[in-house]
């Protein structure tokens, strides 16, 4: 478990930027006659690609300070790879995808420009199976592939023009956490408000119908569309609080029927269950939902009883809950039984450094993630546990080059940039350790205090005119950075 702190603690509520501007466009565009578009022409005249993906960058880099991203590199990991596997077998996909997670227990997830998907943990743990879970990314890859916020904002600028800058804040907030982005503005414009985070019924229509034909041509269960959909339609018939996801997603009983529907014309076979996926909710339950003595009586209990879908899921879900409680001798010896019997799982490989470097055992991690790191190279859970645990064990040199070349590929990681500033401070290197902070910084959008830290950089530089250089060179990028983000 690698700690990390987190950038901007600022509440969501202070992203709520004129949402109205953005609820007139989407009501807008719901009360036109809205044809499906013939697809690869979407929305090219209101936002072209370009500034989708600028938008999109922006959306993120806000979310990263001050959402509660998780950065779990072995959840990160997981949900990319479940991704991929959809956006490998959709249509019309302009740009390459990211998948993220948020630690909230509502069932939900979200889609903005630039092909970002979030996905709330509570999605994940509500879950019955990995094809339900896949079915509900299908669903948001097809909002992006369809470029249906664009699409709204494209109607509307027929009539009048639409300031991108006023409407960021608010869609951020609204996609996030529906219920905040309601309570943000005055009750008076509610109504509009949640117009502007619903989609259209034709666009839900459309994504509907090719999610469910990405989810099968990707292996998935086509079925689990319309099971997941009435599950919950089912399970909130009677409550007065929906979850977020039918704040966000309408779903009446017909649209229920016609996924059901339109599953029918996929031939599956049987699909048989994941195990990566239950070892993703147990996972979650262990470190983000609930109390240590909570979570070892529940997976004692999982394990006493046979409920569950894999026996190594309840088993690694117990670990976790013994590293938590410090009961270190019963973590590492399920954690050994299970790597006995699958020596390359991520998951188990993760908590045996973490038991590892919790009792003092820091060399034998390293040599365990040393022999994983040549059999895959780059791969984020063994590259980040591997400089972490290298910076624990003070080779601080060794951890540098690990992630300076991690970087070259992943130059968006923020746990990444984290570790590796920790690594230059605990090494006496001021100078590369204040421009790696203005690196994190960046990534939260908070390009004042990145320019502040290049600022302290700077008198570090000493006779290194070169360096002196370079730094005045990023903060004028970082000053454009802004302006560009305030003209958006």
């Amino acid at each position: 478990m690698i700690k990390t702190t987190q950038v901007c603690k600022k509440a969501l509520v202070t992203l709520s930027v004129s949402i109205a501007i953005f609820a007139s466009a989407t009501v807008g565009a719901a009360n036109q006659k809205n044809d499906l578009p013939e697809i690869g022409v979407v929305a090219s005249s209101a936002i072209s690609l370009d500034k989708e993906m600028q938008i999109g960058d922006v959306l993120m880099r806000q979310l990263r300070g001050q959402a509660p991203i998780i950065n779990d590199p072995l959840l990160d990991e997981y949900i990319q790879d479940l991704g991929n596997r959809l956006v490998a077998q959709a249509d019309n996909v302009k740009f390459p995808f990211e998948f993220f997670l948020l630690n909230n227990s509502e069932i939900n997830a979200f889609a903005f420009f630039g092909g970002h998907v979030g996905v709330h943990t509570g999605l994940i743990y509500n879950a019955r199976n990995e094809s339900e879970l896949a079915s509900v990314l299908a669903h948001e890859v097809s909002h992006v592939t369809q470029r249906h916020i664009a699409r709204s904002i494209e109607a509307k600028q027929k009539s009048s023009p639409l300031q991108l800058a006023s409407a960021l804040g608010g869609i951020l907030l609204a996609l996030a956490n529906p219920e905040a982005g309601i309570a943000a503005i005055s009750a008076g414009s509610a109504a509009s408000a949640q117009a502007s985070i619903n989609y259209t019924r034709q666009n839900e229509k459309e994504a509907d119908s090719i999610g469910i034909r990405i989810l099968a041509r990707a292996g998935f269960d086509p079925d689990a569309a319309g099971e997941f959909f009435g599950t919950l339609v089912e399970k909130y018939r009677l409550k007065s609080k929906p979850p977020a996801f039918l704040l966000t997603h309408p779903l009446p009983e017909s649209r229920v029927a016609d996924a059901r529907t339109r599953a029918a014309s996929y031939k599956t076979g049987r699909i048989p269950e994941s195990l990566s996926f239950h070892l993703a909710k147990s996972r979650i339950l262990a470190r983000y939902y609930a109390t240590p003595e909570y979570n070892i009586s529940y997976f004692q209990t999982s394990l006493e009883r046979g409920s569950y879908a894999f026996k190594a899921a309840s088993e690694y879900g117990l670990a976790l809950a013994y590293l938590a409680d410090k009961q270190y001798e019963k973590a590492q010896k399920l954690i050994d039984t299970l790597l006995k019997d699958d020596p390359r799982n991520l998951f188990y490989l993760d908590t045996y450094t973490d038991i590892a470097l919790a009792t003092g055992r820091i060399e034998d991690a390293i040599e365990k993630l040393t022999a994983q790191a040549t059999l895959t190279p780059r791969n984020r859970v063994i590259t980040l546990n591997l400089a972490n645990a290298l910076v624990e064990n003070k080779e601080y040199d060794l951890a540098i080059r690990i992630l300076k070349d991690y970087l070259l590929v992943e130059s968006d990681n923020m746990l990444a940039h984290q570790i590796l500033s920790d690594a230059y401070g605990k090494s006496s290197k001021k100078l590369e350790m204040y421009q790696t902070n203005a690196e994190v910084y960046a990534l939260a959008a908070s390009y004042p205090r990145a320019i502040d830290e290049l600022h302290n950089a700077y008198n570090y530089a000493g006779e290194q005119n070169i360096e002196k250089q370079r730094i005045r060179a990023r903060i004028e990028q970082f000053r454009e950075f802004q302006t560009r983000l305030e003209s958006l």
